[in-house]
This record gives structure tokens, sequence and C-alpha cells, in this order.
């Protein structure tokens, strides 16, 4: 699992070494919330003029269930004609968290996952909203499809 962990965090610096100014997307960082089944934190950076890196940190914890988790997605974005801003992207990535059940169990889980999803930046505020659908395919410790998540993202721009 370490170097499962470790492979994770070597491509994650790869690509965050070649950033490079993104184009397509109209701004090169952005950080903020993203809202679904699991509220977090997601920071996309751009790689190139059509590709971003997304990395969303979720939680979510109820008097039976907690969890945590850590996605990174590789986004490839394609301008919508005659909407200024407004980009759809797909991607593939992966998901790397824990859970507890109360009195239950507790486990490390590892997922792969796609991303289809519409992104648009506001063109005289350094706002980003996004809206995309994460479905996962677990690896571990069971293998099963999970339909996904979707979900509302609210970002900051720089």
């Amino acid at each position: 699992m370490k170097k499962l962990l470790f492979t994770f965090i070597a491509i994650g610096a790869l690509f965050i070494a070649n950033l490079t100014d993104a184009q397509a997307q109209d701004y090169k960082n952005a950080i903020g919330g993203r809202f679904g089944s699991a509220n977090g934190v997601s920071f996309k950076t751009g790689l190139n003029n059509k590709a971003m890196l997304e990395l969303i940190g979720n939680f979510r914890s109820n008097s039976g269930v907690s969890y945590f988790n850590l996605t990174g997605l590789y986004e490839v974005y394609n301008p919508i004609g005659g909407a200024a801003g407004l980009n759809w992207y797909y991607g593939a990535g992966a998901t790397i968290g824990s859970y507890k059940v109360k009195g239950v169990a507790s486990d490390v889980y590892l997922s792969a996952n796609g991303v289809l999803g519409l992104d648009y930046k506001f063109k005289d505020a350094p706002i980003n909203l996004s809206i995309d659908w994460v479905p996962a395919l677990q690896l571990t410790p069971n293998t099963g499809f999970y339909g996904g998540d979707v979900g509302l993202g609210v970002r900051f721009t720089f």
C-alpha cells in the first residue's frame, strides 16, 4: 500500500512540475469548495493549454460513519463555441481514502475514477463554477462500481 501511495504522489508531483499557462480554461489556478454527497476542498492548476490537474479532499461524518479521501483528476478542457468562459471537460484519476463504520469496520480503499463536467469562469470576476460527475471503480479492499458523485465546485481563481 505504501508503494502505491508513493506512486500516486510521484505522478502528481510530475504533473505539477510541468505546469504551463492554461488558456482553454481562462485561468491558471483555482481553489475553493466542492459540494456534493461529500463536501470538500478543491484545487485546480493548469498543466497546458487544454488540461488541468484537480485535487479534491472530501470528508463526511455522521453518527455512524466517517470517511476522508483524496482524489486526483487529470482533466482535458474543450471550449463550447459561442459561450465565452464555458468549457466541457473529461478525464480520469484515482482516489485513496479511509472509512470507519462505528463499531463495525474500518479500512483504506483505492479507486479509479472518471470525470465529466462543465466549467465556467466569470469574465470580470475571479470566480469559477463547475458541475461534474465523478464515477468510481473501487479496487480495494473490495472491487465494485460506484455510480458516482455529482458535485458543484465554487472556486476563487488566480
